[in-house]
């Protein structure tokens, strides 16, 4: 295996062995984003046993018609193995916390290894792995519900057809709707929009409006929402056990300490994208750590997924926010991983899929969001970007608006991604060229990362075939050096 498909797609067993290839890479100016890419070899029963285990709380197995829950927002069984149809990203279930403490230390391992291979690497870390998903779960609904009913009052004042950032409800409107909607008492109402700078001007935006979300401490009054049809505010499911609150408090624990290890060691941390119907919490609690530890320079980056249909809105609100809130915005641009699960979960379970129709909408909508984040850059140096991605296409985008922007690489603001072993014909030029590129730089026991192969080989097929390109040039750069006689080639960075 480490002759062949291991040794191609996976830096080594530990932070050591990985040593070697990290310093052979960046002589050539590509540096790592760290992946311990462990993975718990189950069968299909057993992941969809745990899934369904930790995805629904005490108070749902007691009564499961109870609350006002959404039919995506809540475990399905066919569905609970989250590793089918999926091909890059590897996937944790839920066991205890003891496992999540576990976990968490791996991430610190990988980040005091990132510090220590180099001064400027990344590493990469997945919500799933750090706490019990019914959390996500649920707060997504939360975060989901509060977005459609600000929606719902912005078509009351004829604002639907704006973009998310242009919706600005008249704030006496407002209040008057919610009074008369029965959602709070009118006195109530008028707390909310008091204090900090809410409703100065008047309006109130979709972020002025998520920030009445954040009472963080008790995590069950953040499971209120409104229900369209009546106005009333009302339980998202039965309130939580005291262990599962302080199950709640433990995964934002985790998160917190794995940003201070970042930040300590020199790290910019990661936070991988993963399905829709967690994806809202994790890119929520993302904000939180921005918000937090991106002060004085970009350490959190949060990834979006340009595969979906919402991708534009979400990078131009948090953008908004940093620029208003002054820290600096942090994000990896990605096509998605989960197109075929999520696709067919929501045609089984009923409910809109949230995937663009085609690979063309997927690139426009990644040009889209990589051009607004450029000029955000070009205006305002706060913003950085990683441009994840193996079309050359895009790369090649990227590097023209840079050049029309006049940002240069040596600022660090715009880094190219791509995984180890691929697209090396990218990586290589790109970073000789003096532009930041890395490599996603997987390691693990042999063993232990056998699952996270074996479904790369099955599932990835289709890119298998990007590969016949990389041998011709592979052979045409053999020939070259053979008739040339340059065997070895020295890098000059």
């Amino acid at each position: 295996m480490k002759m062949t498909f291991y040794g191609q797609f996976v830096a080594g067993e530990d932070h050591n062995a990985i040593k070697p290839l990290i310093h052979k890479n960046q002589a050539f100016g590509v540096g790592a984003v760290l992946d311990y890419s462990v993975e718990e070899d189950l069968t299909q029963e057993e992941a969809e046993k745990k899934e369904m285990d930790s995805c629904v709380s005490e108070a749902e197995k007691e009564s499961p018609g109870a609350g006002h829950r959404e039919k995506k927002y809540k475990a399905h069984r066919q569905f609970g193995d989250r590793r089918g149809g999926v091909i890059s990203a590897r996937t944790y279930f839920y066991a205890d916390e003891a496992k999540c403490d576990n976990q968490m230390e791996t991430f610190i391992n990988c980040i005091k290894a990132s510090g220590g291979a180099s001064n400027d690497g990344f590493s990469a870390i997945k919500m799933t792995a750090l706490g019990r998903p019914q959390f996500l779960l649920q707060f997504s609904e939360v975060l989901v519900k509060w977005r459609k009913f600000f929606n719902f009052l912005a078509a009351q004042q004829g604002k639907s057809d704006m973009t998310a950032l242009e919706k600005r409800l008249e704030l006496e409107q407002l209040k008057e709707s919610l009074t008369q909607m029965g959602v709070a008492a009118r006195d109530d109402i008028e707390n909310w929009f008091t204090g900090e700078k809410l409703g100065l001007s008047g309006t109130i935006d979709l972020l002025d409006w998520n920030s009445l979300i954040n009472d963080t401490t008790k995590m069950s009054n953040l499971l209120m929402v409104p229900n369209l049809e009546t106005g009333q505010l009302e339980s998202l499911s039965n309130k939580f056990t005291a262990e599962e609150e302080s199950q709640m408090k433990r995964m934002l624990q985790r998160v917190d300490i794995l940003a201070k290890h970042a930040l300590e060691n020199g790290v910019r941390l990661m936070v991988d994208a993963e399905q829709t119907y967690f994806q809202p919490a994790i890119s929520r609690l993302t904000l939180e750590m921005q918000r937090k530890f991106n002060r004085e320079k970009p350490v959190i980056f949060n990834t979006y997924q340009c595969y979906l249909k919402e991708a534009y809105d979400n990078v131009t609100l948090d953008v908004e926010l940093s620029r208003r809130e002054g820290w600096y915005f942090g994000a990896k641009l990605v096509r998605g991983a989960y197109m075929y699960q999520e696709r067919a979960r929501a045609q089984e379970i009923g409910y809109e899929d949230p995937i663009n129709p085609d690979y063309e909408a997927t690139n426009r909508m990644y040009h889209k969001c990589l051009e607004y984040v450029l000029e955000e850059i070009e205006h305002n140096r706060k913003a950085n970007v990683m441009v994840a991605t193996h079309n050359e296409d895009t790369v090649k985008f990227t590097l023209e608006k840079m050049n029309e922007m006049g940002l240069s690489p040596t600022e660090n603001k715009v880094y190219f991604g791509q995984l180890l072993g691929m697209c090396d014909q990218i990586s290589f030029p790109v970073g000789q060229a003096g532009f930041p590129v890395y490599k996603y730089v997987p390691y693990g026991p042999v063993n232990e990362v056998i699952p996270y192969l074996s479904r790369r080989a099955q599932e990835n097929r289709g890119f298998m075939k990007g590969s016949q390109r990389e041998r011709s040039l592979l052979w045409n750069e053999l020939r070259r050096r053979l008739l040339g006689g340059q065997i070895f080639y020295k890098p000059v960075y």
